[in-house]
Parts: structure tokens; sequence; C-alpha cells
């Protein structure tokens, strides 16, 4: 295993810090509401979360553009929208904060239902696109020989979004089993 720096190692051997009943509430509200928001919405667009996730979206084209890679370019706002739930994890991880690893989780989980509904729409392209620029995911799955499996993968995204967020509240509410917190 490769050595960490110092202080990032300590971070990885430490404890982590009990769950507190009301964070596991807190949590489970989230999640059922995601949930429910996800359901009850004909599109599966969750406006405040999912703005939020276009923002990063589009922040991430220019950002791995820079790389000057076309394919990139194009996955790059997908990436971004990724990357930024996944550091924010990161984060909460090194600190040994459970709740906001499984937060983060969520947030990151809840992005492959929006993926997967703009995969899902690569041969249709019915979605509005910001600025009507090309659709990526016709673009890379085109390249990529896979446009016909649009809605195959697709499924298969939107089922690791919904299994992912299960498994981040499944794990936090373990982490409050194991050791809860006296608040």
């Amino acid at each position: 295993m490769i050595p960490l720096p110092g202080p990032v190692q300590e971070a990885w051997e430490a404890e982590w810090q009990p769950v507190g009943t009301p964070a596991l509430i807190g949590i489970t509200i989230t999640v059922l509401l995601l949930g429910g928001a996800a359901l009850a919405s004909e599109s599966g667009w969750i406006p405040l979360l999912d703005g939020v996730n276009l923002v990063f979206h589009e922040a991430g084209h220019p950002l791995f553009g820079i790389l000057g890679w076309e394919p990139l370019t194009i996955l790059g706002g997908t990436l971004m929208q990724l990357l930024v739930p996944l550091l924010a994890a990161g984060s909460f991880w090194l600190r040994r904060e459970a709740p906001g690893v499984a937060f983060a989780g969520l947030w990151g989980f809840e992005n492959l239902l929006n993926i997967a509904r703009y995969v899902g729409d690569a041969r249709a392209q019915v979605l509005p696109l910001v600025g009507g620029g090309e659709h990526d995911w016709a673009n890379l799955l085109g390249r990529w020989g896979l446009l016909a499996q649009d809605a195959s993968l697709a499924a298969g995204l939107r089922a690791l979004g919904w299994l992912g967020m299960a498994a981040c509240w499944g794990w936090l509410a373990w982490r409050w089993h194991r050791h809860p917190s006296s608040t």
C-alpha cells in the first residue's frame, strides 16, 4: 500500500465520530424527500438539487476542455457533476463525519438519476439543452457505437443511483446502530 502523507494517514486511521439520532433522522428524511421528488416528477428532475448539479455539469466542459481532448471535454460535464459530491464525501470521510459522507453520497448517487435521464435521451434528444448545443451523450454514445443501448445504459445508471442512495442510508444507519451518539 502506498503510504499517505502524515495528516491524511492520521485522518484515515482515526475513529469515526458517533452518529446522532437527529442526524440519522435528517438523512432519512432527505432520502425520503429525494426519492419522493424523483418519483413524483414526470421527468425525474428535482429543481433545486438538479439545478445545482447542472451548474457543475456545465462548468465541467471548459474545465476538462483545458486538457484539449474533445471526448474528455464532452464527458467533462458529467465527470464534474460526479466529482463535486465525491470530493465533498472525501472531505467528510477524512474528518470521519458519517452524516456528511452519507449526505454527499446521496447527492452523488442522485446525480446518477439525472445522468440516466440524459443518457436515455441520446437517440430521442427531446430534453432541453443549455444553450441549445449538442447532446453530450448522443455524441459520446455515437462515437463509442453504443447509441442503440441508450435506454439500457440509462436503466443501469438509474438502478445504480437508487441502490447507491439506499446503501448510503444503510451505511449511516449501521454506523448509528454501531456507535450511537448521546445527542
